[in-house]
Formats: structure tokens, sequence, C-alpha cells
């Protein structure tokens, strides 16, 4: 990865402090919120303090003291906690930090599947400009380099690959974990079973408040306020993020349309995102209370496996400190010098679930007229060539599509001749690598159509797609598609959007519609079709402009 040249030599473009909508057209700089924080504190111990000088209050507390013992499990931590506890802090490094780097390429959120400039409530980037073909890629921004990961602007191919491939690791620790949690009895520290629990939360938030802190015996017993922050973390917030992350998925919510209908993909792009902060504010906590109530005797339950107060958990954190950051410190220079080692190893560890999403029954009729976006974004890299702006200029009555390769009877056809065909037409979502998403009805002719008219050789098992416009390091843009995937109800050749003909900006004269796949494989503006057995040997043999330059995955279904 060459910084001087990288996706076209797209300049650091830094993002903003985080700002929320409050009404129509005011932001709030989230930045306030220290100060604001710190004197809602302050206030907030004062109140505590006084609380605890009253008798009503002082009673309350002797009857809920704050820690309530689970019946049958005996004192101590079984050393697979500790590991277990280590292995979750190591992968969440990586997925924190590329899913910062994946907020930036599209840094901002909205509540609705319709991402309509100006209807974001959160966003790390300034008001959309009055451009008519501004593009998603350049309202991206950039992170620090050792913040996001790999942390370069647009860098999104490769900070999937990260989160998606450690996201992979990290539902298989949590999956060991809830075995263990269940088979060992464990799980009584970190469920309730009482809904006395609430009060003694109370009573320990009221300790720690009041700055006269409860006794910590974490090796017996997590107190009432511990406990419901483990459970929310454990067994709300990590579903959650699961759920929540799938639900950005193409093909997934194709597919399971009741879902996608109540959780759109910007509803869940946004509470993955406020998972994310419930897991940021989780640990700054964590890790300030168990540096500030018994540091020692805290990382010799946790590291050291023991009930003691010396320094050899202390020991053992500092060395699982170490590998930590050696990780954290080596992803990025590793993502730079070697950005198809972790593209191979990001595929072979979420490419299973990718490849079998593929294969799901998407079926339309999901959305109707009423839900088409009033906004959709502009992407790609204009076709600025000779040969395209003569076309453009004549109405595009000279366009030849050319369609060929192995195929039986290849064809070249004028949009008369497209229009002529049984037209096909369909209301779908857009789903953008970058994080966008817009509802549109398209009109056109199904690929279906396409492949019956050409009849493809049984050796064909990709079909390329070649556009006019050119990559942004230069050269023809183009994608490859599974054969299989043409015949999908919801594959086509649209020339039509929402009732007119399609725009410059979103394709002029013909683009691909494939409902399974990311946008960035939908290919616009396109100039010629082609069957093939395999595509290693087309350009850099990565199956598209994307995959060869920005490292994308042909499968993106996810």
């Amino acid at each position: 990865m060459d910084s001087a040249t990288w996706s076209g030599s797209v300049p650091d473009s830094p993002a903003l402090a985080p700002r929320v909508r409050v009404g129509r057209d005011k932001w709030f700089n989230l930045l306030w919120l220290l100060p604001i924080g710190f004197a809602v504190l302050v206030v907030a111990v004062a109140v505590a303090q006084g609380l605890r000088n009253m008798p009503s209050v002082q009673s309350f507390m002797q009857d809920h003291p704050g820690t309530l013992v689970p019946d049958g499990l005996a004192p101590g931590l079984p050393a697979w906690i500790g590991w277990q506890h280590f292995f979750n802090l190591f992968l969440m490094i990586f997925i924190i930090r590329s899913g910062l780097q994946i907020l930036t390429d599209h840094p901002r959120l909205y509540w609705t599947r319709h991402c309509t400039p100006g209807s974001d409530w959160l966003r790390i980037q300034q008001s959309v400009p009055d451009d008519p073909l501004w593009t998603a890629k350049q309202d991206s921004v950039s992170l620090p380099g050792q913040v996001g990961l790999p942390g370069r602007r647009h860098s999104i191919g490769l900070a999937r690959w990260w989160h998606l491939g450690t996201d992979v690791l990290w539902l298989l620790n949590g999956l060991v974990f809830y075995v263990l949690l269940f088979t060992t009895g464990q799980w009584r520290r970190i469920v309730p079973t009482s809904w006395d629990v609430f009060p003694n939360a109370v009573t320990v938030g009221i300790q720690y408040l009041s700055l006269d802190w409860p006794h910590e015996n974490g090796w017996v017993a997590y107190n009432s306020l511990q406990l419901l922050a483990y459970f929310l973390t454990v067994f709300v917030a990590g579903p959650l993020a699961l759920i929540t992350g799938l639900g950005m998925s193409p093909a997934l919510s194709t597919r399971f349309r009741r879902l996608s209908t109540l959780l759109s993909i910007q509803t869940a792009r946004s509470l993955h995102f406020l998972v994310l902060v419930w897991f940021l504010l989780f640990i700054v906590v964590h890790v300030t209370l168990v540096f500030t109530t018994g540091l020692l005797r805290n990382l010799d339950h946790m590291y050291a496996v023991r009930d003691a107060n010396d320094w050899i958990g202390f020991a053992v954190f500092a060395a699982s400190m170490v590998v930590v950051i050696v990780g954290w410190v080596a992803a990025t220079p590793l993502t730079f010098r070697h950005p198809r080692l972790v593209q191979r190893v990001g595929f072979a560890l979420i490419g299973p679930a990718q490849r079998l999403f593929e294969h799901v029954d998407a079926r339309p009729g999901q959305y109707t007229e009423r839900d088409i976006s009033p906004y959709m974004w502009h992407n790609g890299h204009y076709p600025k060539s000779p040969e395209y702006e003569a076309l453009r200029e004549g109405g595009f009555e000279d366009y030849r599509l050319a369609v060929g390769g192995l195929v039986a009877n290849p064809v070249e056809l004028s949009l008369a001749d497209l229009r002529g065909l049984p037209p096909h037409e369909q209301i779908t979502q857009h789903y953008c690598i970058q994080g966008w998403s817009g509802v549109a009805e398209w009109g056109g002719v199904s690929m279906q159509t396409i492949m019956d008219l050409v009849r493809p050789d049984p050796a064909a098992k990709w079909v390329l797609f070649y556009s006019f416009g050119e990559g942004a390091d230069g050269g023809v843009y183009y994608d490859a598609h599974p054969v299989e995937q043409m015949g999908n109800a919801l594959t086509m050749l649209a020339y039509d959007m929402n009732g007119d003909r399609l725009s410059f900006g979103h394709g002029a004269p013909l683009r691909l519609r494939n409902e399974l796949q990311l946008g960035f494989k939908h290919v616009k503006w396109i100039k010629a079709i082609e069957f093939v057995a395999d595509f290693s040997h087309t350009a850099s043999g990565f199956g598209g402009y994307n995959e060869d330059h920005e490292f994308f995955g042909y499968r993106q279904s996810i």
C-alpha cells in the first residue's frame, strides 16, 4: 500500500469531533460531555453523600447491603475465565479499531434506511455540500494511524477483513465462554436470580458516588451493580453486536424480510454504533475500578487465579499487556506491508459464511413505491473517455452492449434492443460497502433473459462486467459475479431508475443490480459483459477492480 497513490491519491480529510443533531438544524459537539459530565459527577457525589446521612437511606442500605452471594457456588475463579478474559480483550482491540475505520467511510448515522443528507442524527464530518455529483467516497474522513485500522482514509476493504475476520474469532471465543459458563455453574456470578439485585445495586451506586466505596470481594461474589453490568455486557450487548452486524448484510436482509423491515440497515448500523459506545464505556469504568479498588488483589484474581495480594497477578497482567501493545502497534504496518495476507486470512475466516449466505433465496416484493428514497448517494469514478462522452452527447443512440465470452450466441445490443426484450422491474435496497443505503425502483431486463439469449457454455462459471468508467488508479473498472447468481430473481441490467432514464451519476446508460452483493459490485456505465471459466487472468486476477486495487472481496454478501 503506497500512501502517496492509495485509492487514487485520495488526500487526508480529518474527522470532526462527534456531533449529535439537536432539533432540525442544530448540532451538539459531544466533547462538551466531558466538562458537563464532570459537573454532573460533582453534583452526584454531593447528593450521594447527603443521602448517606439520611436515616431512611441508611436503613435501606442496611437492608440491602449490595452483594448477593450466589447459592451453591464455591469461592474462586477458574483459570479458563482468565484465558477467556485475555482473548476477549486482545480480539476487541482489532474489532474496535477496524470498526471505527469502517465508520469513517460513511461518517454519518441515520435511523431510517434513507440516507438523505440532513437526516443524519450523528456525524463526524461537515454537512454535505451542494454538489449534485458529490460522492460517498469524497465524504469519507481520516483517523490517526494508530486509532483506525489500518488507519488510512478509504481503506474500508482491509478494515472489513480485520473486522469480520476477528469477529469470527471473537464469536467463537464467546461461544466457548457461554458453554463453560453454564457447564461449570459460573453463570451464577453474572446472571441475576432475584429481583433483590436492583435495590442492592442502588446501594452500591450510592456507595460509589459518595466515594465511600463498597467492600470488594470478587473472589466470592460481585456486587449487584457489577453483576448487572456484566450481565448486560455478556448477554445483551454481545448478542446485539452480532444481530445488528448481520442486519447490515444485503444477502440476509433480502432473505429475512420481516426482520429487515423492522431492523433496517441504518437502524442496525446506529444500534451497532451504540453497542460500541457501551463496550467503550464499560471498558473505561471496568479498568478504572480494577485499578482503584485493590489493584494487586484484583489482578491476582483474574490473572493468577489466586486470592492473594502480591505481585504475581500483576506480573502476568504486565506480560499480557506487552502482547496487547505489540498487537496494537504492529497491526497497521503489517496491513500496509502485507495487505494480501490480511485479505486471505480474513476471507479464510469469514468466507464460509459469505458463501453460505450467497445461496439464500432472495425474493422480490419487500418494498413498494412508498419506500423509495428521496435521495440516493452517488459513487464511483465518473467516466471521462472521449468514447463515453460521444455516446452521452448522442443520447446513447450509438451505444452497443457487447455480450460474449463462453456463450453460444454472442450479441451486441443497442438500448432499443434491450428495451425490446421482456421488461423487468424491481424495487430494492442498495447496500453500499461504505455503509449508506437507499431504496429505488429499477427498470430494465433480467440477467436471466440475457442468458437465455446468449446461452452460456457449461464451462462459464463467472460473469465479468466492464465499465466505461475508470477506477481511481486508472484502468478499466470491472467486477466478477458467480454465474449462478445471474438467474436470481433480483439480478438485472437497469436502464431506468424511479421511472426515468438512468442518470449519468447513477450509471447511464446501463448498470447492474445483484441484490445479494454489496453496492461496489453493481457495475455502472456498463460497456461489455463476458462469460468466463475463471477470472484469474483478468487484470490482477482478484475478481474486480476494487478487489485488485483496494483489497475488497469478490464475494461480499455480508
